[in-house]
């Protein structure tokens, strides 16, 4: 090769057409159609966070989500042969997925969180919370030797945190409350998909109006807490979660605020508050820096959740309310 072909650039590959009938003639396996999804992630540079972190686990969720298979199939179902009618189904959320930038559980009408799954769309948030651990241990930092008798999941969106919660407490009764009715729709459907409806009710309205005169001994709330400046800067694909449920304010502490002066009333005297407040956790430590909030650590990762008991909101009262 001569000095100057070496130096002459290589032409760019044409753009992938998902609009190309012809492909789902070309691809046939299940490894032809991760390998494609793959490809086509990294060419449009989708952002992961919905449940997935890479392009490779995003192509393998896709594709083993259009097929209907279980997460932990045997691998061995690379080489399978897709049919027709299977791979116009991949390819139909592929184009949903990198065009419109559509995350992709709502795209399936299924994402799993704390080991099960719960049906969600776009009148709820993806499950993603790093509540998760908290759960799968029971509470055992506050409740090692009896299951809380009563929880409240707080702005509970599709239902998943006091849903799991009951799935792994089995005699906790929970209540789901959220501001949204459409959420609240969604929860009842995974109330019924869970078969939890004896330890398990939804109710609408404002914060804790839905249930006034009951005391709790866990509360836990995963609210609206994006501040203003993250909330403009999001990637595309949270443009289409309810942004009801993603901002609260200037510092995201609207419905935080609110949560602290009033928790209390509805919490047993031995009660625990937990909530999420993500990024939001700096706007709380500079607003309350006296209040001794308890922030939990995550081992698969996660922050901004705190805890606070009864006896804590007491003391803490006059502070927690300015």
């Amino acid at each position: 090769m001569s000095d100057v072909s070496a130096r002459m650039p290589v032409p760019a590959a044409a753009p992938l057409s998902l609009d190309d009938d012809t492909l789902i003639d070309e691809l046939i396996t299940v490894r032809d159609y991760l390998r494609l999804a793959v490809s086509v992630f990294n060419a449009h540079d989708l952002y992961y966070g919905h449940g997935t972190d890479s392009a490779w686990d995003e192509a393998v969720a896709l594709v083993l989500g259009a097929l209907r298979l279980p997460h932990d199939v045997d691998p061995a179902i690379i080489d399978a042969r897709v049919l027709r009618i299977e791979r116009l189904r991949i390819m139909t959320l592929l184009r949903a997925r990198a065009t419109e930038r559509r995350p992709l559980p709502y795209l399936l009408g299924e994402a799993f969180y704390a080991g099960f799954a719960f049906n969600v769309d776009e009148r709820v948030l993806i499950p993603r919370s790093p509540i998760a651990e908290l759960i799968e241990s029971g509470f055992d930092l506050w409740f090692d030797e009896r299951d809380p008798a009563h929880m409240l999941d707080l702005c509970a969106g599709s239902g998943c945190i006091g849903i799991a919660a009951a799935m792994m407490m089995p005699t906790t009764h929970v209540m789901l409350s959220d501001l949204s009715e459409d959420a609240i729709d969604v929860a009842r459907s995974n109330i019924t998909r869970h078969d939890v409806g004896d330890r398990v009710k939804a109710v609408a309205g404002d914060l804790f109006a839905p249930v006034a005169g009951q005391r709790f001994d866990l509360i836990v709330s995963n609210p609206p807490y994006v501040d203003a400046g993250d909330l403009s800067g999001m990637p595309a694909e949270f443009n289409h979660e309810p942004t009801l449920a993603l901002g609260a304010g200037h510092d995201g502490l609207d419905l935080v605020r609110r949560m602290l002066r009033e928790a209390r009333e509805y919490l047993t005297d031995d009660g625990v508050l937990i909530v999420e407040v993500g990024n939001s956790e700096r706007h709380v430590i500079e607003t309350w820096p006296e209040v001794p909030f308890l922030w939990l650590e995550f081992a698969r990762g996660g922050h901004g959740v705190f805890a606070l008991t009864a006896v804590q909101l007491d003391e803490w009262a006059t502070v927690l309310s300015r």
